[in-house]
């Protein structure tokens, strides 16, 4: 037998590998590389793609620690080689079990493991059957940039999602409050039954466009988990503040304007809760000054100005008469712009000091 000649193979990263890497890093996503390839070839890769190659871990490094000593190298190493689907699978694990949220990419039989036991499995659309059908996302296009893009859509839904609960438990538990607190002290109920359920339906329809809304980039450049202590935090202080201007309103319906009789009082305050919540939601989709630092999607914009002029509108209409609306003097309208604009004021105040303590908002 003689030798002929040798045949090279050369399976380069891509051109936007490097650029991805880098921006997955600046989202706060660390990249780390799990091989089954030797050292020389791995850092060689890795250079390419501006991934720090300064320290290597093998497969056999990795057999003769425990669990704690391989989240220490876990630490200080993001390239490991040299390792069997079973150790990459461990790997895998033990980040998941130190409490990060775990993404795994593979194509190959032996990243089968590893795609099952991550929290998000990701194979590309050449992968062997058996990646594929493990992985939870098939990447149909051979960019590293669309992981960023899915992630950046994640965000993005996340942080509508919480505007929202965020809105809907504050703003319920202060209407609550405060229809509770007047029903003690007024001789007829604030609102009745089927005005606050239409008065909820129009301020719901304006929080229904909140998944179309823009999201503030600071808010995009770090992970955000699930934590339902910042759910009961806002609650408790944006909702009482809310319930504070109701009482205002209350008092300079009864005791300023003087009003006794139980429709226009009603009135009044049905135009003014839609108004205000439709303001408030303004305030709490950012934690910048709403309208001049951050800006919120046309359609918010649209529903909330639509949503406001039906409002006040309705109780001069056939449909409000029927809900127990009634006509009111143009000069009883003040107080259902004025005030939605004094609390947007004060509740930026109050943002302030609640980022302030708890070092968050959305």
């Amino acid at each position: 037998m003689s030798l002929v000649g040798f045949v090279g193979f050369l399976d380069p990263p891509k051109e936007s590998a490097c650029l991805a890497v880098e921006k997955l890093n600046n989202a706060g996503i660390r990249v780390i590389v799990l091989t089954g390839d030797n050292a020389a070839v791995t850092k060689n890769i890795c250079k390419k793609v501006n991934i720090n190659t300064s320290k290597f871990v093998t497969g056999s490094q990795i057999d003769k620690l425990a669990d704690n000593g391989v989240l220490r190298l876990l630490r200080k190493s993001n390239v490991f080689v040299k390792l069997t689907p079973i150790q990459k699978a461990r790997i895998v694990r033990i980040l998941k079990e130190s409490g990060n949220v775990v993404g795994y990419m593979g194509d190959g039989i032996n990243d089968a493991p590893s795609l099952v036991n991550s929290d998000v499995g990701v194979s590309v659309d050449t992968a062997v059957d058996i990646a594929k059908e493990t992985a939870d996302i098939i990447l149909l296009e051979k960019d590293l940039n669309v992981l960023l893009d899915g992630v950046t859509e994640g965000r993005k839904t996340f942080g509508n999602l919480m505007k929202y609960i965020k809105m809907a438990v504050s703003f319920n538990f202060g209407e609550v409050m405060s229809v509770i607190i007047a029903s003690v002290f007024l001789p007829f109920l604030p609102e009745t039954p089927i005005q606050l359920l239409v008065q909820s339906l129009l301020y719901d329809i304006g929080q229904l466009t909140l998944p179309f809304d823009n999201v503030d980039i600071e808010y995009l450049k770090e992970p955000k988990k699930w934590n339902i202590n910042s759910l009961k935090h806002f609650m408790l202080f944006m909702g009482p503040l809310s319930s504070i201007f109701d009482m205002i309103v209350f008092a300079s319906i009864w005791f300023i304007l003087g009003i006794r009789e139980a429709s226009v009082f009603q009135t009044i305050w049905f135009s003014y809760g839609v108004v205000s919540n439709l303001v408030g939601m303004h305030i709490i989709r950012t934690s910048k000054i709403p309208f001049i630092e951050s800006n919120a999607n046309k359609i918010v914009y649209a529903s909330s100005i639509i949503l406001s002029i039906i409002a006040i509108i309705v109780p001069f209409t056939f449909l409000g008469h029927i809900i127990g609306l009634v006509s009111i003097p143009f000069s009883y309208l003040s107080i259902i712009i004025i005030v939605p604009i004094l609390y947007c004021f004060v509740a930026l105040f109050a943002k302030k000091f609640y980022i302030k303590k708890y070092k968050e908002w959305i």
